[in-house]
């Protein structure tokens, strides 16, 4: 579902994706299904809330993100909203907020080259965010929230 402003471009849509709020910022989760996306999210959540960050969910699975204003506002599908599923668990509720301005997209990948060139930014909307891409053996490692973190540190310095 795609909104669009009189012919112009779209203005918002609905994205199979996961979004948490770190502090103030907000981070989409991209993947193909089983990729990840959801276990990244609660383990970030988990990070930032031991770290003594302001950490909630905002979406799992189905995102609604839409331009407001120039930025990006992610907010969750009403029929999913506070609940993510943990894989061999079910589904789990725990703190959520009903919306976030994008400042970082994590794209979950099988694989990537062993010294990737620097990620293009992810353009979603029209609007050009960081982008961080992680393949599978980093994200089994556990290391993946660590390394997510670092990016959104980098990416708030350039939003301030």
């Amino acid at each position: 579902m795609t909104a669009r402003a009189a012919g112009g471009p779209a203005t918002s849509a609905t994205l199979h994706a996961t979004c948490v709020v770190i502090r103030d910022a907000g981070i989409l989760i991209r993947g193909e299904a089983g990729s990840g996306k959801s276990t990244l999210a609660f383990g970030l959540l988990d990070r930032a809330s031991r770290d003594g960050l302001h950490a909630a969910l905002v979406g799992d699975d189905r995102v609604r993100v839409a331009l407001r204003h120039g930025r990006l506002v992610a907010r969750p599908h009403p029929a999913i909203a506070g609940r993510i599923e943990i894989r061999g668990i079910g589904l789990r509720e725990v703190p959520a907020v009903r919306a976030a301005v994008l400042r970082l997209v994590v794209d979950c990948v099988d694989a990537v080259p062993r010294l990737p060139e620097p990620a293009e930014p992810a353009v979603l909307l029209g609007v050009a965010l960081q982008r961080v891409i992680l393949g599978a053996p980093l994200r089994s490692t556990g290391q993946g929230p660590a390394h997510v973190l670092a990016a959104l540190a980098v990416a708030s310095r350039s939003h301030s």
